[in-house]
């Protein structure tokens, strides 16, 4: 008989006393503590820990931002905060999340095709380094500055003329809504020359959820190679070049976490001639759901268990309207498992049985674990999806068949 693939293992969450422990106090109170269930949990010890460790492997000379479209809660940027060197944002809202934390404004890069007049207003009048995504949308930001007498920082979203190979999501390389295409970026950066505009760097990022070192290696002496040719044109001194990310996660079975040393001691040996031909610059790598993603989990219960012509379910009060990416529904177009336990009785007592958790939707989408060792599990017990830090409260349907949006904690 055939060995099942399982999920990586979980090293993040300790289980004491056969009950997932998390922000250091098991589940069963930290489900009391919430008042409830569906929630999502953060850890705030693990995403510390994460920026530390990132922080050891990369070279010193590497700023760390986060994009907090990833998870944009509140607590979590303000932990952050204090934590990486800059952020990201893709929207208005996410600009005022960003501006009520201690990061200056010089360290706040906005990105996005499609950033409206009001939003354009917004981040001129903060001081951030806007990414421009086209030729038009540079005019746009020209003629804000001249009607209003200042000197935008403007960075360019390049879309470089290749990809990052085997990425889960592939930003660059081909025809894409983001940037500017790599040569059409030269003329651009001529016409800069001519407007109320600050130059400020490159933005390359080709994509993200990468697992395999080399080809983020890869990606990034691409990256470095492409902005050295760009900076040629540039009309002032390249002072921000950010790589991009492209960090991955181990989400479903078989996967292997991604060899950060490996990408570090990469990165450490590119680092040189990068000083040399970009004296005054800032190197950034960007991350999001690799600072986030592994610290969190979604937490519901179950409010009921049934068969069905020989498959058990486990019908619990939360489902892919709260966590569209456990579902399947985001992104996968082969429904692969999360990592999922019985959080409050994580080893069974006996046999290991088969059951699905399902939420209480009226549609078969609604599906959070399929045919998993779940079949310990009684009404009352807690159903918990790790690898829900990123993407997953706000890239949620929430208002789907009208039931209350879960809380979100960082413990």
């Amino acid at each position: 008989m055939n060995t099942p693939v399982r999920h990586a293992p979980n090293d993040f969450f300790p289980v004491v006393e056969n009950e997932l422990q998390v922000g250091g106090m098991p589940l069963s109170r930290l489900a009391e503590r919430v008042g409830g269930t569906p929630f999502y949990a953060y850890d705030r010890r693990l995403i510390s820990e994460r920026v530390a460790r990132l922080r050891a492997a990369l070279p010193k000379e590497i700023h760390l931002h986060y994009a907090i479209k990833a998870n944009p809660m509140p607590a979590v940027v303000q932990h952050l905060a204090g934590l990486v060197d800059g952020f990201d944002v893709a929207s208005g809202g996410e600009l005022k999340t960003v501006l009520d934390t201690v990061m200056s404004p010089g360290q706040i890069s906005f990105a996005g095709p499609g950033k409206s007049e009001r939003e354009l207003r917004q981040a001129i009048a903060a001081g951030i380094v806007i990414n421009i995504e086209s030729p038009r949308e540079l005019e746009r930001i020209a003629a804000i500055a001249s009607a209003t007498g200042t000197r935008p920082q403007v960075a360019v979203r390049v879309n470089p003329d290749f990809e990052l190979k085997s990425s889960g999501m592939k930003m660059g390389g081909g025809p894409k809504q983001f940037g500017i295409d790599a040569e059409r970026v030269p003329d651009v950066l001529a016409h800069m020359r001519a407007l109320p505009v600050e130059f400020y760097g490159f933005h390359i990022f080709s994509g993200s959820q990468n697992l395999k070192a080399e080809a983020i290696m890869e990606a990034q002496r691409n990256t470095l190679d492409l902005a050295r040719r760009l900076a040629e044109h540039a009309p002032a001194p390249v002072r921000l070049l950010n790589l991009g990310g492209g960090f991955g996660i181990p989400y479903f079975p078989g996967e292997q976490p991604l060899d950060l040393a490996e990408v570090g001691e990469h990165l450490a040996g590119l680092m040189p001639d990068a000083r040399r031909d970009f004296p005054q610059a800032e190197f950034v790598i960007e991350l999001g759901r690799y600072l986030v993603g592994e610290a969190g989990v979604y937490v519901s219960r179950v409010v009921d268990q049934k068969e069905s012509r020989g498959q058990v379910f486990l019908v619990t009060d939360g489902g892919l309207h709260h966590h569209l990416a456990a579902s399947g529904n985001f992104g996968q177009v082969v429904r692969k498992n999360y990592p999922v336990v019985v959080g409050n009785r994580v080893e069974p007592d006996g046999e290991v049985l088969s059951a699905s958790a399902v939420g209480p939707l009226c549609t078969p989408l609604d599906l959070l674990g399929d045919r998993m060792n779940l079949g310990h599990a009684q009404v009352g017990d807690l159903i918990v999806v790790f690898q829900s830090g990123a993407y997953g409260l706000t890239a949620s349907p929430t208002a789907f068949l009208g039931h209350p949006v879960p809380v979100e904690v960082l413990v």
